[in-house]
């Protein structure tokens, strides 16, 4: 009998998995629906603009060179840099950059090398995961725990394949104002990335929401990298239209914080990875445990950049 109660006990100490309480879309008044979906037409529109012209879009990005085992690497305009840009306003040898810690140190090579960073035109520095320019070029620090330096150029020739982005028309039964339901025990998980890196987060809490009558349960994580919040929420995430009308490795949604506790959840927001426009990024790959058999039609459309 005492065996019996020990094994009762040790079953009442053992956590549940939280309880799911699915909720419907939140219900809006017609007026405050016409400006949010005007709003939310009008930054597609921000985002097919920054995309076919910025000096930072995807389209840009010419170059990655990952750091691999190297503490450092030179960028510059000589052959024998560990990152080459063969550009008049590129010194032969321009400046190295070393990781160190979280962090990035800058400094010039060349007599006359400069780096700016923001306004300020520098020849040493320490930054965090960011960018630095050089003459017409921008220069990513992207860490991630597994750093690299990403070339932008605003004379990319892969801004000849811009195409618009397609997106689904802006359906408000995917937005949601949702609390966050928490990890008794916050567990740290791994998420794979595009090139082959496993990506630590916390696995904080799940979202439980309603797609029509269909209970629908998506986790959500805090990547563990430099630059990344102590309060950021991530939510990666496959559905039964990825590879046919929406980016088949997945798509992003990040939650907003309300002011009372809860979470703005509006798929019609949800983008594709930066991957799915150009091969230079690492992006996150959403776990088995995030895929929706549920269709979401709202948010990015894949727009068949590769």
């Amino acid at each position: 009998m005492n065996v019996v109660l020990a094994v009762l006990a040790a079953l009442a100490a053992t956590p549940s998995a939280p309880a799911i309480h699915a909720l419907p879309p939140v219900h809006l008044a017609p007026a405050v629906a016409d400006s949010i979906r005007k709003s939310e037409e009008k930054d597609w529109k921000d985002t097919a603009d920054w995309l076919k012209s910025s000096p930072t879009s995807y389209l840009a990005t010419v170059q990655r060179q990952d750091f691999g085992d190297r503490a450092s690497m030179v960028v510059g305009r000589e052959v024998g840099c560990d990152v080459r840009v063969d550009d008049p306003e590129m010194a032969a040898r321009h400046v190295r950059v070393t990781v160190v810690g979280d962090s990035f140190h800058v400094e010039a090579l060349g007599d006359t090398a400069r780096f700016a960073v923001k306004d300020a035109w520098l020849r040493d520095a320490t930054v965090g995961p960011s960018s630095i320019r050089i003459g017409r070029f921008t220069l990513r620090l992207s860490h991630q725990r597994f750093p690299a330096i990403i070339v932008f150029d605003p004379k990319s020739p892969h801004y000849a394949a811009y195409h618009g982005n397609k997106v689904f028309p802006v359906d408000l039964r995917y937005r949601y104002e949702l609390s966050l339901t928490p990890n008794p025990a916050p567990d740290t998980v791994i998420i794979t990335s595009t090139r082959g890196n496993q990506r630590r987060a916390v696995r904080e809490g799940w979202f439980d929401f309603l797609v029509g009558s269909t209970p629908c349960r998506l986790e959500a994580v805090r990547l563990l990298e430099p630059g990344v919040g102590e309060h950021d929420v991530s939510v990666f995430f496959r559905d039964a239209t990825s590879g046919k009308e929406s980016y088949g490795m997945g798509r992003y949604v990040d939650p907003q914080p309300l002011p009372d506790g809860r979470w703005l959840i509006d798929f019609n927001s949800a983008y594709n990875p930066a991957c799915a426009f150009s091969d230079h990024y690492n992006c996150p790959i959403p776990r088995k445990v995030n895929t929706l058999k549920v269709a979401i039609r709202a948010g990015e459309m894949d727009s068949k950049y590769h």
